[in-house]
């Protein structure tokens, strides 16, 4: 568990995905939850810290895909957390209804023996939906709620506009610093023309902060990086 800037912290060795954590003056905010496999180490890397799981008073999911709430189920049993979601991506976060990927590539990857998130998930009862322009007050300050579809269809981006930090989930990734910022893998996203619309809003933020759900956040000269990656993008 390492500190990212004051008070948001990011865990370590998920295998996939990035689970973050946020401090707030009632406990801890965790945003998504990762793989099958994440629920324990999250709870043993808080322990570490010196912190409970009944610590952990909210889980926010930015979008419904097995490596964001596959270690949903397991974390909510170990902290007794609130769930939070939003409302289009309740059903599939509780086990009611198949992600439901409609994708271009959904043979090849059948081919490849790679299953495309198309199944009914391990389902978690959700405590709360939000919607565009919620506000959380008590996560952060108060943290905003933007719709950013494409990756998926009720995918969230959590924005704290004081501080300009953004949590966008899988609207883009950071995982190679000479890469630089990259769209969410197209065989798991039905719409990337809408999603490149996402990237553009989250562009438009200006962040100073960018957090991803996979790769290293984006700390410096990220309102310039951020709105050049979105100019290339959506260039005609």
């Amino acid at each position: 568990m390492k500190e990212v800037v004051p008070g948001i912290f990011t865990f370590t060795n998920l295998v996939l995905g990035r689970v973050y954590a946020i401090e707030d003056p009632d406990g801890l905010t965790i945003v998504d939850a990762g793989l099958n496999v994440a629920a324990k180490r999250v709870v043993a890397q808080l322990r570490q810290a010196g912190r409970e799981p009944g610590d952990v008073k909210r889980i926010l999911v930015t979008h419904a895909h097995p490596d964001h709430i596959g270690g949903l189920p397991e974390l909510q049993r170990l902290t007794g957390a609130e769930v939070i979601c939003s409302e289009l991506e309740r059903p599939v976060t509780e086990g009611k209804v198949a992600i439901g990927m409609v994708s271009p590539y959904k043979e090849m990857l059948e081919a490849r023996r790679i299953k495309p998130p198309t199944t009914l998930m391990p389902g978690t009862p959700v405590d709360r939906t939000v919607n565009e322009g919620d506000v959380l007050d008590e996560v952060l300050g108060g943290l905003h709620v933007l719709i950013t579809p494409g990756h998926a269809l009720g995918h969230i981006t959590f924005w704290q506009p004081e501080r300009r930090i953004a949590f966008c989930g899988d609207v883009m990734m950071h995982l190679v610093d000479r890469v630089g910022l990259t769209l969410p893998f197209a065989p798991f996203t039905p719409d990337m023309d809408e999603n490149r619309r996402s990237v553009q809003r989250v562009a438009s933020l200006e962040p100073e902060v960018l957090l991803f759900g996979h790769g290293k956040p984006l700390l410096e000269n990220t309102t310039r990086r951020v709105r050049e990656f979105s100019t290339r993008v959506n260039r005609p």
